[in-house]
């Protein structure tokens, strides 16, 4: 089963995925795909103000090339990762717990005190490829509070479910979730 939908002008045939016995959402993965990678970064930055952030920040992995694109189409020299581990180049890491609907375990995000130091005191653009629960979006909004900056903005390309009735995101295109029989869910 699929599920077709537009967004940034492309359309795309999103897998349908089993998330639970009742539950089931369109895969929607950028990797690989540039043309959708460029044009939704366009049409992301196009939907928020330059001047409303200093940096932007993501979660390791799937919205880094989104993240990368959007940084290069706007000039911007720096932008953060929270990564999925800590790493050894990561100097004295902050660190919060993550359970986002496409991992089925507890995660951890890091930021190193480098990072952190950049952070402080700046206004952050949060920047994701999907936001659903907003399990992923708390933890990057808590990881920026720790660091000393504020979170000026969430971006995302697509919302689906809990996302979809927030006032505080910016989203190029819903998202629906699915019954297990492929059609949408009320």
């Amino acid at each position: 089963m699929t599920y077709t939908m537009k967004v940034a002008g492309l359309e795309r045939e999103l897998p349908l995925c089993k998330v639970s016995d009742e539950l089931y959402i369109g895969a929607f993965v950028m990797f690989g795909d540039a043309e959708l990678t460029v044009a939704c970064a366009k049409a992301l930055l196009d939907a928020v103000p330059t001047d409303s952030y200093d940096y932007m920040l993501t979660a390791e992995a799937k919205s880094i090339p989104l993240i990368h694109e959007m940084a290069r189409q706007s000039g911007a020299k720096k932008y953060f990762i929270a990564r999925k581990g800590s790493k050894v180049y990561m100097p004295d890491p902050i660190h919060v717990s993550v359970r986002s609907i496409t991992t089925l375990r507890q995660q951890d995000l890091f930021l190193g005190s480098d990072d952190c130091a950049l952070i402080r005191d700046k206004r952050i653009l949060i920047v994701d490829d999907v936001i659903s629960t907003g399990e992923s979006l708390h933890a990057l909004e808590e990881l920026v509070r720790t660091a000393g900056g504020t979170v000026a903005g969430r971006a995302a390309v697509l919302a689906e479910g809990d996302a979809l009735p927030r006032k505080d995101i910016t989203y190029l295109a819903p998202l629906p979730v699915f019954n297990p029989d492929g059609t949408v869910k009320d």
